[in-house]
C-alpha cells in the first residue's frame, strides 16, 4: 500500500465528519507534517502520513517535537485502520 492511499482514506474520513484535511506545506521549514486536520468544535491536529511500516525521518521527528512542545497534537499514520481511533482522540 502506498502513502497516498493512507492519505486519501484520511481525507475521506475527515470529510465524513464535516472537517477539512488540508495539505500542509511550509516553504520556510522542512519536515512539517503532511496534513492539518480541522474538525468541528475547533479541534486541530497535524498528521504525518507514511506507507505501512515506514517511520518519520529525523528532521520530521524534530518538527513533530517542536509542534508538540507548543501544545499541538501530532500523529503519525501508516495504516488506514488507525484513522478512526486517531480522529476519535482529536474529537475528545
Amino acid at each position: 500500500m502506498l502513502e497516498k492511499t493512507v492519505e486519501h482514506k484520511l481525507v475521506l474520513a475527515v470529510r465524513k465528519l464535516g472537517g477539512l484535511c488540508l495539505k500542509f506545506v511550509s516553504p520556510g521549514m522542512s519536515g512539517v507534517p503532511d496534513r492539518i486536520v480541522l474538525l468541528p468544535g475547533g479541534r486541530l491536529a497535524f498528521v504525518e502520513l507514511k506507507a505501512p511500516g515506514r517511520k518519520p525521518r529525523p528532521l520530521q521527528l524534530h518538527c513533530h517535537a517542536l509542534l508538540r512542545a507548543l501544545g499541538f497534537r501530532v500523529f503519525v499514520l501508516d495504516r488506514p485502520e488507525d484513522i478512526p481511533a486517531m480522529l476519535e482522540t482529536v474529537l475528545n
